[in-house]
């Protein structure tokens, strides 16, 4: 064993130094030296363990040998003051601080504590209790060890809702699904009920307006600015006016039909007929259009609002700036392998009971609460073929095309007929889509960085501080840098929602059996397709991996 006194504090008291004589002392161990470190006054320094191992490495190659009677002297041991350790995360939202105990030296104190956050730029954010927590769990900390602790938390800005418009009175397709009630309980589907009507004062829509958001902060006090919501607009059509009272409420200025269109409504006069035939002859009106009885072949119906037919529709053309409603059904005859005899084309919707041999367009949703047979139907929306119970609704022949999906109770039918669905095919531009947009967030990035670039070369402030021109100027260029950065932020912002949206895009638009999907009908989504060659039963019909795939556990 060593003697005790072979280890001794330096003159100011900050080191231990190891004196030994190889020939006299040696050979030595590590163990050895590090008891010399046990004495009550070495106890709380650091031992500097490759000094150590180093010392005992040459003192015993010297040991025994004619060099071996020289004295040499090591550093094993020294006094150290404990620190204050700052990580910042990347994004900046959150810094935690670790502090370690000393080693007989100073402990980290508060002073320390606020330099080494000034020292990092941790401003915002702070808690002062989870501070004081990592003081007190110090004082009993052993030398040498540490605690650590979160210490400041960025805000994350809240994003603005965007403006949202909530329609208040019914619109004529929606009697379509809402049948009459006998007095008995029973429900007669011939009667559709009353007309839809407004009087003068009645409230329309009401829009609900977006909101700006609140923008967030990092710890370093930046600011992180939100995205407002985006605005709707919200137009008098005909017959409407927004309200004196409330600018958000738009409100009916005279009897008639309420009629929705892409950004308000209006409300039209009404041309009630009993039926269009050649006798009556071609219909063009600025209004709605309610035909109590049937359109007759090779007839043509416009209107600039909705056309209701409560009877059929027989190889005719129809055409709305709204929606086209037909209570009973739409029945064509295929005139051409390619070519049908009926034309439906809706701004709005197009519902009916029973469709065949028909061309359907229809700029919102195609809803059909019995059967679409051997027709050629385009949404951009959704097409769906179902009664309100889902339990009929056949799809059969021909093609559906709808942008965000189809829906029906069957597809096909036990002959294998074949029938063509097609779904989900512009994932491709709104890929393009996320790709321009974000060639624009990388513009404004460098637009950002030129600004501070030329913000950097200006003169010291004191040199152009009583200059009204050079004021007037840094104040032009800091707006710049603000509305820049804005509308980084706003492009960045809607970058990611298409981001999202194209990466959710078949998880969102699919195809939707309630019952039945048989063989022969050829299903494209996006560019993954298939060819029933079997009866498949309740599923969701999806592009995975861009190839068609059927899901029966989502029913």
């Amino acid at each position: 064993m060593l003697d005790w006194s072979l280890a001794v504090f330096n003159e100011n008291q900050t080191q231990v130094e190891f004196r030994v004589i190889p020939n006299t002392h040696g050979p030595v161990s590590e163990d050895d030296v590090s008891k010399l470190l046990t004495q009550p006054e070495f106890a709380m320094l650091r031992p500097l363990q490759h000094n150590i191992h180093k010392a005992v490495a040459e003192i015993n190659a010297l040991s025994g040998q004619d060099n071996g009677k020289h004295e040499l002297y090591f550093i094993i041991a020294e006094r150290a003051d404990g620190k204050v350790i700052v990580e910042i995360s990347e994004d900046k939202m959150s810094a935690s601080m670790t502090l370690e105990s000393a080693w007989g030296g100073n402990d980290p104190s508060l002073p320390m504590i606020l330099n080494a956050l000034k020292s990092h730029k941790v401003k915002m954010g702070l808690s002062k209790p989870k501070i004081q927590s990592l003081i007190q769990q110090l004082e009993t900390l052993p030398p040498g060890e540490s605690c650590q602790s979160p210490i400041a938390i960025g805000k994350l800005p809240i994003n603005g809702i965007n403006a949202t418009l909530s329609r208040k009175v019914p619109l004529a397709r929606e009697r379509l699904l809402q049948p009459q009630e006998r007095e008995d309980g029973s429900v007669d589907m011939r009667n559709l009920g009353a007309m839809i009507m407004v009087k003068p004062g009645d409230v329309l829509m009401v829009k609900t307006p977006a909101t700006s958001g609140t923008a967030g902060y990092n710890v370093h006090g930046e600011a992180i600015l939100q995205v407002e919501g985006k605005d709707l607009s919200m137009q008098a059509g005909n017959g409407t006016e927004l309200s004196a009272d409330d600018p958000n409420q738009l409100i009916a200025t005279v009897a008639g039909q309420p009629v929705e269109n892409r950004k308000g409504m209006q409300v039209d006069d009404v041309l009630q007929i009993k039926d269009v035939d050649v006798k009556y002859g071609h219909v063009d009106f600025e209004g709605s259009i309610l035909i109590s009885g049937d359109v007759h072949e090779g007839m043509k119906v416009k209107s600039s609002g909705d056309i209701t037919v409560m009877g059929f529709v027989e190889s005719a053309t129809l055409e709305a700036e709204g929606d086209v409603i037909v209570s009973k059904g739409i029945i064509g005859r295929q005139i051409k392998e390619h070519e049908l005899s009926n034309h439906i084309t809706a701004k709005g919707q197009i519902c009916a009971q029973f469709v065949q041999y028909s061309n359907l367009t229809a700029h919102s949703d195609i809803l059909v609460t019995k059967q679409l047979l051997h027709s050629h139907s385009h949404s951009d929306n959704v097409i769906t073929v179902s009664d309100p119970n889902a339990k009929r609704g056949d799809l059969v022949g021909g093609r559906a095309t709808a942008k965000k999906g189809i829906k029906a109770v069957a597809f096909g039918a036990t002959a294998g007929t074949k029938t063509e669905l097609y779904c989900a095919m512009h994932q491709a531009e709104l890929r393009a889509e996320v790709k321009a947009c974000d060639a624009r967030a990388k513009q404004l990035v460098v637009a950002g960085l030129d600004i501070e670039a030329r913000l950097r070369k200006l003169p010291p402030k004191a040199e152009w501080q009583t200059d009204a021109g050079m004021i007037e100027q840094v104040k032009m260029m800091l707006d710049e840098k603000k509305e820049v950065a804005n509308n980084r932020a706003k492009a960045e912002s809607e970058c990611k929602q298409l981001q999202q949206e194209a990466e959710g895009y078949y998880s969102k638009n699919f195809i939707q059996a309630e019952k039945h999907i048989f063989a022969n009908v050829e299903i494209h989504i996006g560019p993954a397709q298939n060819r029933t060659q079997r009866e498949h039963g309740p599923c969701h019909i999806k592009n995975l991996h861009n190839e068609i795939s059927f899901d029966y556990g989502s029913h």
